[in-house]
C-alpha cells in the first residue's frame, strides 16, 4: 500500500514516483522510480535504508542463510570497517529451493566448470591476499555489505560506468585516505553467495568485455592514486598491480604470443627453450589453481562427489590451453569497445534458478 514515508535524497537519483509498504512485513518497502540504471537504483536504496549498514545483492544471486550475519559480525568486530564482501561461486545446475541451495552440483558444461575454477582462484588467492593488506580494490556487485554513512560521504555509486561496484570501492580507498580516517575493507570467504554465470561463449565474452571496461573506468577515475605514497599500499602496490597486470595484461600477453611465434619462425628463440618456458608457465598456473581448489575444500565448501573434485583438477590443466587465451581476446574486445566509447551495459540472458 502507498506509504507516507518521505524520500530524502542524500544521493542524487531519478525522481521517485511512489513508496509502497508491505502489510505483511512492515519493514519491507518497494520504491517505484524513474529508470536511471543500476547505479541509480542502488543509490535510491541507500537513500531509503534506515540502518547503518546497506547490502547490495544482484538479482541473479542467492546468499547463504548465514552469509549476511557473517558479514555483519565483521562490522561488529572492527569499528573501522566500511565495506565487506563474500565468496561468490557459480550455482549453475544446482538445486535452488526457497532461496537456498538445496543440492550443490558441479555444473555440467565445461565452460561453466572453468568459471568455477576461475572464481575459486580469483577469490581465494587474489582477494584473500589483498584483503590482508587492506588493499582490496573490488567487492563483487553480487554481494557486498557497506557502512551507509561512508558510502554517502564518498558520493555513492557512479552512473557513468558499467563497473560501478569496483569504482565505488576504489573511490572509498581514495576518499578515506584523503580524510585521514582509519578504515578497512575486507573479503570474508566464510560468507557464501551463489550466482548464475554465463553458459555460452557469446554471453561470457560479452560479460568479460564489460568487466574490463568497468576496470578501465575505475582506474581512470582514480588515477591520482597510482604510485602515490599518500595512499599507502593501495597506491604503491594494489593500484599499480591492477594497471600493469589486469589492465595492460591482455595487451602484454597477446604481444608475447606474437613475439614468440615470430622469434620461433626466425630462429631467434630455441624451440626446446620455448617449449620448456611454456611448460613451466602452464605448471605454475595449474599449481595456483590446484591450491585454490584445495583451500576451498579444506576451509570453506566442497562438492558432494569426489569425482567432481577430479573434474575440477582436470579443469586446472585445461585452463591453460584455450580458455586463458579466450579471456585475453575477450578483454581485448573490451579495450576496443572502450576506445570506441562504448558505455552500454549490454543484454545478459539468464536461465534463472526456477528450473
Amino acid at each position: 500500500y502507498p506509504s507516507p514515508r518521505p524520500y530524502v535524497p542524500l544521493l542524487d537519483t531519478r525522481p521517485v514516483r511512489q513508496i509502497y509498504a508491505s502489510s505483511l512485513y512492515p519493514n519491507l518497502l518497494v520504491v517505484d522510480k524513474e529508470n536511471g540504471g543500476k547505479a541509480d537504483a542502488l543509490n535510491c536504496g541507500i537513500n531509503m535504508a534506515g540502518g547503518s549498514l546497506v547490502c547490495a545483492i544482484d538479482a541473479d544471486s542467492v546468499i547463504d542463510s548465514e552469509a549476511l550475519a557473517k558479514l555483519r559480525e565483521e562490522f561488529c568486530r572492527d569499528g573501522n570497517l566500511v565495506a565487506a564482501g563474500g565468496l561468490v561461486l557459480p550455482a549453475n545446475d544446482s538445486t535452488i529451493k526457497a532461496g537456498k541451495v538445496g543440492e550443490l552440483r558441479l555444473p555440467r558444461k565445461l565452460l561453466v566448470r572453468l568459471q568455477v575454477l576461475e572464481y575459486l582462484r580469483g577469490f581465494l588467492v587474489g582477494r584473500v591476499a589483498w584483503s590482508q593488506l587492506n588493499a582490496l580494490l573490488i567487492i563483487s556487485g553480487a554481494f557486498g555489505l557497506f557502512d551507509r554513512e561512508a558510502v554517502v560521504r564518498c558520493g555513492g555509486y557512479r552512473h557513468d560506468t558499467v563497473g560501478e561496484d569496483m569504482e565505488l570501492v576504489v573511490r572509498m580507498h581514495r576518499v578515506m585516505r584523503k580524510m585521514g580516517r582509519p578504515y578497512s575493507i575486507r573479503f570474508v570467504p566464510e560468507a557464501y553467495c551463489w550466482t548464475e554465470v554465463p553458459d555460452t561463449v557469446r554471453l561470457l565474452s560479452r560479460q568479460r568485455a564489460r568487466w574490463y571496461r568497468g576496470l578501465l573506468d575505475s582506474l581512470r577515475f582514480n588515477l591520482s592514486m597510482l604510485a602515490n605514497p599518500r595512499y599507502g599500499v593501495v597506491g604503491l602496490a594494489a593500484f599499480p598491480y591492477f594497471v600493469l597486470v589486469e589492465a595492460l595484461g591482455p595487451v602484454i600477453e597477446l604481444t608475447g604470443y606474437a613475439a614468440l611465434a615470430v622469434s620461433l619462425c626466425l630462429g631467434i628463440v630455441d624451440y626446446t627453450f620455448a617449449l620448456l618456458f611454456v611448460a613451466v608457465s602452464c605448471l605454475l598456473g595449474t599449481l595456483v589453481s590446484l591450491s585454490a581448489i584445495r583451500l576451498g575444500e579444506d576451509l570453506y565448501f566442497r562438492y558432494p562427489s569426489d569425482s567432481d573434485t577430479w573434474k575440477l583438477v582436470w579443469c586446472a590443466v585445461l585452463d591453460n590451453f584455450g580458455y586463458r587465451q579466450l579471456t585475453v581476446l575477450w578483454r581485448l574486445r573490451g579495450l576496443l569497445e572502450y576506445v570506441r566509447g562504448v558505455r552500454v551495459w549490454g543484454r545478459m540472458e539468464r536461465q534463472g534458478f526456477a528450473r
